[in-house]
């Protein structure tokens, strides 16, 4: 049975097959582990993590929040894009929107992590940390592979409590150490720099075969270009000359393309030619 939900410019990593559907996007990963389902709802995510929020309607003043402090509104539930429609505001401002909850704001790095999990065990992690320059709150880039054992206690811990028995990917977001999203897949736009070994041992883990966990992530740095980009032949055959694969992204709102790189100054050179724009090095956020 395939992968679910693969892009078709991306189909090709996804080798071997599994022999059940797994899914890669969050509507197929809602679909087919309907036992972990309550993981998508963020309102719940955040009360769990002892952060005050509450849905659209409570405001926050009534939880203590000044009406000039900033808090974060989003919907409960997100399947189709899960930053969609995510914005910080005065807590006075917050709107009784239906379906939408509001959260204290987060501050610190924003780390992205997969974790292979067996039987609701965390056996392996990739950490990504997130660049301190953003785009509407959008990292222009990440750099996978991080070293970033002070974050693991915590998701062993919070997969323990709440995927247990669970096999597969997941993945947690973090902002200072606080989550702000868990999806029953992985972070797919990093897996060029997982390792050969990767795929395999997901796919053995899912299917119930001998798994051994994968070496650490190779690293290398996933670059996004917003707004406009120059996509011309010879824009592209310097990025292929530069070592930097350019995708281009018709599929994220406000998204051009999509840079990967081992170096960042390869693909920062790459990002400034496509975007006429300059990329902040900062080794994190």
């Amino acid at each position: 049975m395939p992968f679910v939900g693969v892009l078709p410019e991306r189909r090709y990593l996804f080798q071997p097959e599994p022999r059940r559907e797994v899914a890669v996007s969050d509507a197929a990963a809602w679909r087919l582990n309907p036992r972990y389902r309550d993981v998508y709802d963020k309102l719940r995510l955040a009360l769990d993590a002892g952060l005050s929020a509450a849905p659209c309607g409570v405001t926050p003043m009534d939880l203590g929040i000044a009406p000039g402090d900033e808090v974060f509104v989003k919907p409960i539930t997100n399947l189709s894009g899960m930053g969609l429609d995510a914005r910080a505001m005065r807590a006075g401002d917050v709107p009784a929107e239906p379906g939408s909850f509001w959260c204290e704001r987060l501050t610190g790095l924003h780390t992205s992590t997969d974790c292979l999990v067996q039987e609701g065990v965390v056996r392996w992690f990739a950490h990504t940390r997130a660049s301190a320059e953003k785009d509407a709150a959008r990292p222009i880039y990440w750099e996978i592979g991080a070293s970033l054992p002070e974050l693991e206690p915590w998701i062993h811990d919070w997969v323990g409590r709440h995927l247990s028995g669970y096999n597969g990917l997941c993945n947690i977001e973090l902002i200072g150490g606080r989550p702000i999203e868990v999806h029953l897949r992985g972070s797919n736009g990093f897996f060029d720099f997982y390792g050969p070994d990767f795929l395999p041992a997901w796919v053995a883990l899912v299917d119930g075969a001998p798994f051994t966990p994968p070496s650490a992530p190779e690293g290398g740095f996933v670059i996004s270009v917003f707004g406009s980009a120059d996509l011309s032949k010879g824009s592209l055959k310097a990025a292929d000359a530069a070592g930097v694969r350019v995708q281009p992204d018709n599929a994220t709102p406000g998204r051009a393309a999509i840079l990967r790189c081992h170096d960042l100054e390869a693909g920062a050179q790459v990002y400034e030619r496509l975007s006429g724009g300059t990329l902040e090095r900062d080794g994190g956020g």
